[in-house]
């Protein structure tokens, strides 16, 4: 998933200035903080930050056939980047959020000092390695370069889907903390580390890279069609997820959305629309 960053106080203002500008959706008054967790005002609106795809889509598709029934209100605000929609649940902007994993999530709070929490696993991304000048993988050879993510857990979970192929080989035990300094034998492959969102847009400039599942879908790519070799769902720890301010876990309006996230329905329409490029994944919260 995501850029690496540190968000400082100013950062953090400038965040919350941002969230103004660049959100989308109508707005909301974030609840008083007499009103969070178990005693939230059901009356109002609960609004979810999430990545435009397949996240809002998840969410829109919850609000348009679900979310009346169930007497939930459900607002859907979209961003493109993968640092405002936690500083907005951690300030208060947005009441949740879905558009990240759990090792994702876990290495945000630890950089930035938030306390955002997981509350339900919903899908699985699958990250895959895309080209648009070779064909198959035993085409990509020395002297050739392949785009990574470069934040923290995605560039180790890249790395590891190059190892797990024969493209490199990594030093024992790094997992998906993997760092280009990590590699020890590149066999001749040159890397170009670059923020997640922009990696499809420099597959042009590039014979092969890495790109986040959600991403590449937004680039038009069929990951299940279009991946030269796609990570494999079994056991694998980067389901995405529905997340809060730590105290909002029960607020009754979190816990209808989980209900009608791991729904029959959200997992057809998953399964219907994205042809296995998302994969639902309602089990437990990984490391919970």
């Amino acid at each position: 998933m995501r850029k690496n960053v540190k968000i400082t106080a100013a950062a953090a203002a400038t965040a919350a200035l941002a969230f103004g500008l660049t959100a989308c959706g109508t707005s909301s008054d974030p609840a008083s903080k007499s009103e969070t967790g178990a005693n939230a005002d059901t009356s109002k609106a609960l609004v979810v930050a999430a990545s435009p795809t397949p996240h809002a889509d998840i969410l829109n598709f919850v609000k348009k056939n679900l979310a009346a029934k169930a007497g939930l209100k459900l607002e859907v605000k979209e961003f493109t980047d993968y640092v405002l929609p936690n500083t907005a649940t951690e300030n208060g902007q947005v009441d949740a959020n879905f558009f990240q994993h759990r090792p994702y999530l876990d290495d945000f709070n630890k950089k930035n000092n938030t306390h955002i929490v997981a509350v339900a696993n919903v899908h699985l991304e699958p990250l895959g390695l895309y080209s648009n000048k070779v064909k198959d993988l035993k085409d990509i050879k020395a002297g050739q370069t392949i785009a990574v993510p470069n934040d923290t857990t995605d560039e180790g979970r890249a790395l590891q889907l190059l190892a797990a192929n024969g493209l490199i080989t990594v030093k024992d035990g790094v997992g998906t903390n993997a760092k280009i300094s990590d590699i020890t034998d590149k066999k001749g492959l040159e890397f170009k580390e670059l923020e997640a969102a922009t990696v499809p847009r420099a597959l042009n400039d590039v014979d092969a890279a890495v790109i986040n599942g959600n991403y590449a879908i937004q680039a038009k790519l069929k990951p299940a069609e279009d991946a030269l070799v796609l990570e494999k769902a079994d056991g694998n720890p980067y389901a995405n997820l529905l997340a809060v301010k730590k105290g909002n876990e029960k607020d009754p309006r979190v816990v209808k959305l989980v209900k009608l996230l791991h729904s029959d329905e959200v997992k057809k329409f998953i399964e219907d629309t994205y042809q296995g490029s998302v994969i639902p994944d309602f089990g437990p919260l990984v490391n919970s």
